[in-house]
């Protein structure tokens, strides 16, 4: 299996690779792409010798090439992830990029005829329909790599879709479960990073923080299992065992559970239906304790309640959320913004946006255009 990995020093790409180099002995890693950490970079170039590196500017070449000895095209800028995506030898194509740049090279690598293991949401909340309509058209396999949607997956295995009654999505409800409105409201970026259960990237424990990464898990498992939203229930978890249900219409419920560990989603995303023998920890019921849930506090988590309105009425609608999201989120982690500042930026845009429907990628790039000149204007 020759496997490209786009993301490959964030935490998603980190732990595919190690995936990857403990259980799937006949792999060939091909591509890597790697945004800042060259230093991290550099060693799994030596270590795996792709045919292409991609790396985002001139200055990252000369210190990658600075710090590796293995020889290999180096490409740069959104058409070079675009041909990493497509050009290289690779069968699948590992989208673990973060926000809205895992869009392009998705789409590059379905009309390329590549299979993708999907952990770039951003890919189906923008633009779900039109990439699952191009997959099914090139007869592409889109699996998931989040825990909560390979759950999904792995609890449908062999059902029928007319025999659905609900998916039961499960959040751990982030590390400000349980605070008082006016405590989160002074939370800052740091408070915010500490995850109570799952070891992630900066901007993913942020959507975390906020529930908005529930929304725009939603938003994905509505495209990915064709299930509309009255047929998708968000339950908060905190244990982080059960990864997520599904309710059948006899009443019976199919749950996937685990450790929180994202290495056996990943493993699954590449290698299903076959089970790879790991060494990974197991789960113990007898040391895990009780398993609760309870419902999402929407008033405190407003993120969530407008991702619920975007998937709801659709359009270009949640490309605008995900522009708005994204911008925040890099705010707040830079302390320019409080934590409650994210939603009502986004309650904002959605009184004035005039919503369209979403026909081509250029309708996408157009509601991210609108988004940018609002922010700008912040």
């Amino acid at each position: 299996m020759n496997i490209a990995i786009l993301g490959a020093t964030g935490s998603i790409g980190l732990q595919t690779i190690d995936a990857v180099r403990s259980c799937i002995s006949d792999a060939k890693i091909t591509v890597l792409s790697g945004y800042k950490n060259m230093a991290a970079l550099a060693p799994l170039v030596d270590e795996f010798k792709p045919e292409m590196v991609w790396v985002p500017d001139d200055e990252a070449i000369t210190n990658l090439t600075e710090l590796t000895n293995h020889p290999c095209e180096i490409l740069t800028g959104e058409s070079g992830l675009i041909a990493c995506a497509a050009e290289s030898k690779a069968q699948v194509v590992v989208n673990a990029l973060v926000g809205r740049a895992g869009l392009a090279p998705t789409l590059a690598a379905i009309s390329a005829g590549k299979n993708i293991a999907l952990a770039n949401k951003e890919t189906l909340v923008t633009a779900g329909e039109l990439v699952m309509s191009r997959a099914r058209e090139k007869n592409i396999r889109i699996t998931p790599i989040d825990s909560e949607h390979s759950a999904i997956w792995q609890c449908l295995n062999g059902s029928q879709e007319r025999d659905i009654e609900k998916i039961i999505l499960t959040a751990s409800g982030g590390p400000f479960r349980g605070w008082r409105r006016e405590k989160i409201a002074a939370a800052t970026a740091k408070d915010a990073l500490r995850h109570p259960n799952w070891d992630m990237g900066a901007k993913i424990t942020i959507d975390s923080a906020t529930l908005m990464n529930k929304g725009l898990e939603l938003i994905e498992a509505m495209w990915l299992f064709a299930q509309p939203l009255e047929n998708i229930e968000i339950i908060v978890h905190p244990q982080s065992i059960i990864h997520s249900m599904v309710q059948y219409k006899d009443g019976s419920i199919l749950a996937q559970m685990g450790l929180p560990d994202m290495r056996l989603p990943i493993l699954y995303a590449l290698t299903a239906p076959k089970r790879t023998q790991t060494t990974f920890p197991r789960l113990d019921f007898l040391k895990c304790g009780a398993l609760t849930f309870e419902p999402p506090n929407l008033k405190n988590f407003p993120c969530l309640a407008l991702a619920i309105h975007a998937a709801k009425t659709g359009g270009t609608l949640p490309a605008v959320m995900n522009y708005l999201n994204e911008w925040a989120v890099a705010q707040y982690l830079h302390n320019k913004i409080s934590f409650y500042d994210i939603s009502e930026i986004m309650d904002k845009a959605f009184g004035i946006y005039k919503i369209k429907p979403v026909t081509s990628l250029a309708d996408i790039h157009e509601a991210e255009g609108w988004a940018e000149s609002f922010v700008s204007k912040i």
